[in-house]
């Protein structure tokens, strides 16, 4: 799919020159306070010869610090010499919201990850949505988004993609989730039900024919040294089996593989109040299990309301804050998908 109008976006580096090279996407942006300024949007291009392209981003939402220190450490690290094509680097991507360490940005308050396919002339992050859309995405084989819970949920380190209809596709996304390594993995089933629908930047990848897969690395507004140890050796599994990178990597870890289904496999706040859990992280549960109380604190005196587990299955995520509104997802399951060549072992490239 093409642009039909062109961006108002621009980079301070020439994209597609061989070599190594950082600077911004330009985002101007007139305010009070500076009448023709720009907002810089960190990125990093790094080419050598003939080969495969891949985007690589985090920062999508900017709250979300696992993803943004594995790929600003990659980097510092990565030279032209280790790679055979294209890898350019986002990794902060929606650079207003992570500068103020939000999920959505301070400037128009949008979700970058619900922007998508975004708007040329529209608001500060509809018009990021574009030019990634746009401008970055086609010619790249594959574009990798590096997610976590940010600061209201707490997921088990996974790597995610939808089910695509194309056998053929689908087959490799799962491939690469299991290269990747984290200890879970999992496709949604009906991504027409799910969060982000067509407005998430896999979504613009499918639209420019571009293979996608994303990730859920643990959460709570924090980094801890095992999520990040794998985000960064699944992201060189991942550049390695694109045919990028030409070092050697770690063979990946054993992988439980997911599947989420549609609203059931998420519980939601009945009203609003003091979350408290009756499951854990990792809990394996059942349908009509009881997920939550919440308490109103207001009128303690008050029977909590009570939230029940819709369907059987692990517990991949669940809310961070005990202060919770009706509405906010409380937990979300994924059920274990075992079809018979589920258990193969990942094609190497």
């Amino acid at each position: 799919m093409t642009a039909t109008r062109p961006s108002r976006l621009s980079a301070t580096i020439d994209l597609n020159k061989s070599g190594k090279h950082t600077g911004y996407i330009r985002v101007p942006h007139s305010v009070h306070r500076s009448a023709y300024g720009w907002l810089p949007i960190p990125i990093a291009s790094i080419k050598n010869g003939k080969g495969p392209k891949v985007f690589l981003s985090a920062g999508n939402h900017g709250d979300e610090w696992e993803g943004q220190v594995a790929l600003g450490k990659l980097i510092r690290s990565l030279s032209p010499k280790d790679i055979q094509g294209h890898v350019v680097i986002a990794s902060s991507l929606n650079f207003p919201a992570a500068d103020a360490g939000t999920r959505t940005s301070p400037i128009d308050d949008g979700n970058l990850n619900r922007c998508f396919p975004g708007n040329p002339d529209g608001t500060v992050t509809q018009q990021i949505a574009y030019y990634v859309e746009h401008v970055i995405l086609p010619g790249c084989q594959y574009a990798f988004d590096f997610h976590s819970g940010g600061s209201s949920l707490m997921y088990l380190p996974s790597a995610l993609c939808s089910r695509d209809p194309d056998p053929a596709k689908f087959a490799r996304a799962l491939d690469r989730l299991r290269v990747f390594g984290a200890p879970y993995a999992y496709f949604s089933s009906k991504p027409q039900q799910t969060q982000g629908e067509d407005r998430t930047l896999s979504a613009g990848g499918s639209r420019q024919g571009v293979e996608t897969m994303g990730t859920e690395l643990g959460g709570t507004g924090k980094v801890t040294p095992s999520i990040l140890r794998i985000a960064e050796q699944g992201i060189l599994r991942l550049l390695a089996h694109a045919g990028v990178y030409k070092g050697k990597v770690e063979p990946p870890p054993p992988v439980r593989l997911l599947e989420i289904g549609g609203d059931d496999y998420f519980v939601y706040a009945p009203d609003g109040g003091v979350f408290e859990p009756l499951a854990e992280l990792g809990d394996e549960v059942k349908k009509g299990q009881p997920a939550a109380l919440i308490h109103f604190h207001d009128a303690p005196w008050r029977k909590p309301a009570m939230a029940h587990f819709e369907h059987d299955g692990l517990v991949v995520c669940m809310r961070v804050p005990g202060r919770t509104q009706r509405g906010d997802c409380l937990f979300h399951l994924g059920s274990d998908y075992a079809p018979a060549d589920a258990a193969k072992p990942a094609r190497r490239r």
